[in-house]
């Protein structure tokens, strides 16, 4: 057997079975989770029709490439999205099944083990980040992203020695979990320390669609690249996915776009791999990414959410105003977030996610994620609202 899979710690909510274990919530009160960030908001009708009305592609092969008509479409969205030049369809687009399958091949077919091999990850973050590259033969880099820095990583706090051994950076923009956006001016710093390193720059923006200010949607990487004048996008990809800009998780569809070099190694690697996007997946996917006013409706359900949330929560509980994605980062008032998920089930009947299980002890001796919860507002707004009254009531009593 592969010894690193001997390095993988547990998957968050395997802690938290664990950690909920023979506990008993109170009788006849509905269980309101908010830990998964699995949206439960109407899927889009008419991608599901499409992969309906083409059911029948199942019985042919796909190509690990995906269809020209997808991956023109998603360079149309893309382009006009993030103000670029253009995205070479044939060399800088290819589609994949979820980001988060995604993530995993493109550190497998990136990193150089001949030499050393860290890869740099907010913290707290998106476990696969850390599993992709213990598995990979790398070696992670912890940033800490905590209320000092306004929940983003510091990158000039990295040494040149350091930096001399980082062959991949991730990014997670908007956060997952703190909802923090990275400003152009901080991809544009990135760009230039990869340009003066030689490393890749991941940016995970699969929560671009999903922001409070209709009129300030989130800055991407390759807008960066392109304001920089690199319409290469020379040392930048990037992923996006329809799992919550129109609530398909089910679907597994997103794309990676980018360095054409780098979309090269990593189709190829792809094409062993063997995970070719089905093609009523693909006509399903063509029909998501022609359609914003879904994804603009999906936005206005939870700017609701979020300011019922607010209202309820921000007398009790102090969290960063997130601009984008569907979390709040709320700091435990005494400190211990698995004892207040403890309480919050056995007591509210409410799962939460303690910000300890997203993060890991950093350079300076601490978890960033501990002390804090993840509260995923993927529910729909009554079952969200009743969520939140039951925290606030439980912090109120102490």
């Amino acid at each position: 057997m592969n010894p690193d899979i001997d390095a993988l710690q547990p998957y968050p909510f395997e802690r938290l079975a664990a950690l909920k274990a023979g506990l008993t919530p109170p009788p006849g009160l509905a269980h309101r989770p908010l830990t998964i960030g699995e949206p439960q908001h109407p899927p889009y009708q008419a991608a599901l029709d499409a992969l309906v009305e083409h059911q029948q592609a199942f019985a042919r092969y796909p190509a690990t490439a995906g269809s020209a008509e997808l991956r023109e479409t998603i360079a149309r969205w893309a382009t006009r999205r993030f103000a670029l030049k253009q995205l070479d369809t044939e060399r800088e687009v290819i589609p994949v099944n979820g980001t988060r399958e995604a993530i995993f091949a493109l550190v497998q077919a990136c990193l150089d083990r001949t030499r050393p091999a860290r890869v740099a990850v907010p913290n707290p973050f998106y476990q696969i980040y850390e599993g992709a590259t213990l598995l990979a033969g790398g070696t992670p880099l912890y940033l800490d992203c905590d209320a000092d820095n306004d929940f983003r990583p510091d990158f000039d706090s990295i040494d040149p020695d350091t930096w001399r051994e980082v062959q991949l950076v991730f990014l997670c923009s908007p956060g997952n979990p703190t909802g923090a956006v990275t400003p152009l001016k901080e991809f544009k710093r990135l760009i230039q320390l990869a340009d003066e390193y030689n490393f890749i720059i991941a940016s995970d923006e699969c929560y671009s669609e999903l922001y409070l200010d209709e009129q300030t949607p989130p800055p991407g990487l390759l807008q960066a690249a392109a304001e920089l004048g690199r319409h290469d996008y020379r040392r930048c990809v990037v992923f996006h996915s329809l799992s919550k800009r129109s609530n398909l998780p089910g679907l597994r569809s997103g794309f990676v776009a980018g360095d054409a070099k780098v979309i090269e190694r990593f189709k190829r690697y792809r094409t062993y791999h063997g995970c070719a996007m089905a093609l009523p997946v693909q006509q399903a996917s063509i029909v998501a990414w022609s359609d914003e006013q879904h994804v603009r409706n999906n936005r206005d359900a939870y700017r609701e959410k979020f300011a019922a949330v607010t209202d309820i929560l921000a007398p009790v509980l102090d969290f960063p105003q997130p601009e984008a994605s569907f979390y709040l980062w709320p700091a435990v008032p005494a400190g211990d977030d698995e004892a207040l998920t403890r309480r919050l089930f056995s007591e509210a009947h409410v799962s939460v996610l303690p910000g300890s299980y997203m993060g890991r002890v950093g350079a300076n001796g601490v978890n960033p994620g501990t002390g804090r919860l993840r509260l995923a507002l993927v529910d729909e707004l009554e079952a969200t609202r009743e969520a939140a009254e039951r925290i606030r009531q439980l912090v109120e009593r102490g």
